[in-house]
């Protein structure tokens, strides 16, 4: 099963509980107002992976806690994010998913999805009510769901929102995590300039 991916982090601490392994999937419909990740939004962007190869690299990947879905919209490659969830699951790991929809609407359509993650984060990014206050979250309109017994909402009380500036090779920088974006890039090309 092929699926198109825009980037994939194999240790971060700022994508949900404990070290995760962190998918960025290609595509999607929302296009939020003030969005930090319009690079996600191309349907033609990032990179063709094999699904199974994906599954095979996570359950290689040491010390990870469990696997984060973000994107773009994880819910436009439904097959994929059910293929890696169920899979990941049964090796022990835990499934966290962000996603742009409302959960009525991901019960309806994606209940099957849902028996395999442990906390789903929903509602898109709302400029206007930008808040930073809770943990992996940019506004106040997000909401979390526990759907496992595997976390309860007083995890949140120990993650305070963080971000990641990660070095790659080529000397490209990428910043996850949740923050003032806007005001980290200002500062890097402050720190450029000078």
């Amino acid at each position: 099963m092929q699926t198109r991916i825009y980037k994939i982090l194999k240790h971060t601490k700022v994508e949900g509980p404990g070290i995760r392994y962190c998918i960025w999937f290609q595509g999607c419909s929302k296009h939020c107002k003030g969005c930090w990740a319009k690079n996600t939004w191309d349907y033609n962007g990032g990179k063709e992976y094999d699904a199974q190869d994906i599954l095979v690299d996570i359950l290689s990947t040491p010390n990870i806690e469990g696997i984060t879905f973000l994107g773009g919209e994880p819910f436009e490659q439904p097959e994929v994010i059910k293929f890696l969830a169920e899979n990941v699951q049964k090796k022990g790991l835990s499934v966290l998913c962000f996603t742009g929809n409302e959960m009525q609407s991901i019960k309806e359509k994606y209940s099957d999805i849902l028996k395999n993650i442990d906390i789903l984060i929903d509602g898109h990014f709302d400029e206007q009510k930008k808040d930073y206050s809770r943990p992996w979250v940019g506004s106040s309109n997000q909401k979390y769901y526990f759907l496992s017994q595997r976390y309860n909402p007083s995890i949140l009380e120990e993650y305070k929102n963080k971000i990641e500036v990660n070095i790659q090779k080529n000397g490209m920088v990428f910043i996850n995590g949740m923050g003032d974006f806007e005001k980290v890039s200002n500062s890097i090309d402050m720190f450029q300039t000078h």
